[in-house]
C-alpha cells in the first residue's frame, strides 16, 4: 500500500514539475538509453493505476463488510439448542393426575351437585336414623378424602420445586450464552412458560385447599342442620 502511494507522489511531483516549466526548455518525451520516456504519460498511467486500487479496495470492504452482516443474520437465526417444552408439560400432567385421582367428590360440577343431594343437605338431612348415620359418616369420609388429596397436591408440587430449580439454570445459562436473537427470545419464551408451569401449580394447590376446606365446612353445616333434626324427632317422640 505505501508502495502505490509513493508512485502516485512521485508521478504527482512529475506532472507538477512538467507543467510548471511548459515544456519550453524540457521536451514532452526524451529518450534515454534507446526507450522513449513520457514523464506526463507515466504520471497519467500511475494516477489511473492507484485510483483502480482505491476502487478495489472499497470493494474489498463491502464485501468484507457483506460477509459479516451475512454471518450476523445467521446467528440471528440460530434456534436455542436447549427445550424445557416437554419436562414442563410432563410436570403440569402430574399435577393433573393428582387432582384427577381425587376421592369421593371430584372436580366435576355434576359429581359435585350429586354429592350434596345425596348427602349434604335436603332428604340426606331428614332421612330415617340408619341413613342418618350413614350420611354423617360418608360426609366425614368426604372431609377426610379431601385433606389427604390437598396434602397429596402439595408433595406433589414440592417434588416439582427440584425440577423446576435445575430448568431455571439451564434456561438462564441458555440466555446468557445465546448468540442471536432468536436463541435469547426462545430462552426467555421458555421462562414463561415454566412461570406459567407454576402458576399452574399454586392453582392446584388453591384448588385442593379449597375443596377440602369447603367440604368440612359443608360437613359441619350439615351435621348442624343434622343435629337440629335429631332434636326435634327427640321432642317430637316426647
Amino acid at each position: 500500500m505505501n508502495n502505490w502511494k509513493s508512485h502516485v507522489l512521485l508521478a504527482a511531483l512529475i506532472s507538477g514539475s512538467a507543467l510548471a516549466m511548459g515544456g519550453a526548455t524540457v521536451p514532452a518525451a526524451a529518450q534515454i538509453g534507446g526507450i522513449v520516456h513520457d514523464p506526463r504519460n507515466y504520471a497519467q498511467n500511475i494516477l489511473t493505476a492507484a485510483r483502480t486500487l482505491e476502487q478495489i479496495n472499497n470493494q474489498i470492504a463491502m464485501l468484507q463488510n457483506q460477509a459479516t452482516s451475512l454471518m450476523n443474520e445467521a446467528r440471528n437465526l440460530q434456534a436455542l439448542p436447549v427445550s424445557m417444552l416437554q419436562d414442563l408439560q410432563g410436570q403440569v400432567d402430574r399435577t393433573r393426575q393428582l387432582l384427577g385421582e381425587a376421592q369421593r367428590v371430584a372436580f366435576d360440577v355434576g359429581e359435585i351437585q350429586q354429592a350434596f343431594d345425596s348427602r349434604y343437605k335436603g332428604g340426606a338431612i331428614a332421612a330415617p336414623h340408619a341413613a342418618m348415620v350413614a350420611n354423617a359418616e360418608a360426609r366425614w369420609n368426604d372431609s377426610v378424602g379431601a385433606f389427604q388429596d390437598a396434602m397429596k397436591v402439595q408433595a406433589g408440587i414440592v417434588t416439582n420445586m427440584g425440577a423446576t430449580r435445575q430448568q431455571v439454570g439451564i434456561l438462564v445459562g441458555a440466555s446468557q450464552s445465546s448468540t442471536g436473537a432468536l436463541q435469547a427470545a426462545q430462552a426467555g419464551n421458555q421462562l414463561l412458560a415454566l412461570q406459567t408451569q407454576q402458576l399452574t401449580d399454586l392453582a392446584a394447590v388453591m384448588a385442593a385447599q379449597g375443596r377440602a376446606q369447603m367440604l368440612e365446612a359443608a360437613r359441619r353445616a350439615a351435621a348442624e342442620a343434622e343435629g337440629r333434626e335429631r332434636f326435634r324427632r327427640f321432642r317430637k317422640a316426647d
